[in-house]
């Protein structure tokens, strides 16, 4: 009995960590709809670390279009061989093995992969504040987070973007898209919440 329940709680984890991106990704209320235990989770890291959940997903988005395996592509050798890929990015937020460790180390998350929602949404929250503490941004400037999350903290305060032209139009895409869902959410996010007297009301 206790071998099947074993199989059961391994096919679980299993199935969630293969699960896709949702189908509708443009609308916030279509997301949560579909995916419903992200609500939760978005949340959660909202009450934990400060930065809105509009903010928190619009990054995510940029960063994967929500795919739980996204990588960054392969660099090609001879223009045909598929070479090393850029970085050790990886995941929902695609964040660097380097900086996983600090976050798993600071968070004290120490079981965290980057392939599950709930720690990914909880890893963007804890670098926006982080982001707050180090170099004074907003906890939802979605814009200027956005760069430092991309140039981390040291290429913020050196603007390092400065040299990357394409780089400031995709910020100014994230914060508008974090206004987006902002207003998505307001319309629809009665309907995630529990009863008054669910915890994370």
């Amino acid at each position: 009995m206790i071998r099947i329940l074993m199989l059961f709680v391994a096919a679980s984890l299993l199935s969630g960590c293969a699960s896709g991106p949702p189908e509708k990704t443009q609308n916030l209320c279509d997301v949560f709809d579909e995916k419903r235990g992200w609500y939760k989770d978005a949340r959660r890291s909202e009450r934990r670390w400060g930065s809105d959940i509009a903010t928190m997903m619009a990054i995510m988005y940029q960063e994967s279009g929500f795919r739980p395996k996204a990588k960054p592509p392969r660099t090609k050798i001879l223009w045909i061989i598929p070479g090393p890929r850029l970085s050790s990015a990886y995941g929902f937020a695609q964040v660097k093995d380097e900086t996983w460790s600090e976050y798993e180390r600071m968070s004290g998350n120490h079981w965290a992969s980057r392939s599950h929602f709930a720690d990914a949404i909880d890893f963007i929250g804890w670098y926006n504040a982080q982001s707050h503490k180090r170099v004074g941004i907003g906890k939802n400037d979605a814009r200027n987070l956005y760069l430092a999350y991309h140039e981390g903290h040291t290429g913020f305060k050196n603007r390092s973007y400065d040299a990357k032209g394409w780089l400031t139009p995709v910020a100014g895409k994230v914060a508008v898209r974090a206004d987006n869902f902002r207003r998505q959410l307001d319309s629809c996010e009665h309907r995630f919440k529990g009863p008054w007297w669910w915890p994370l009301r």
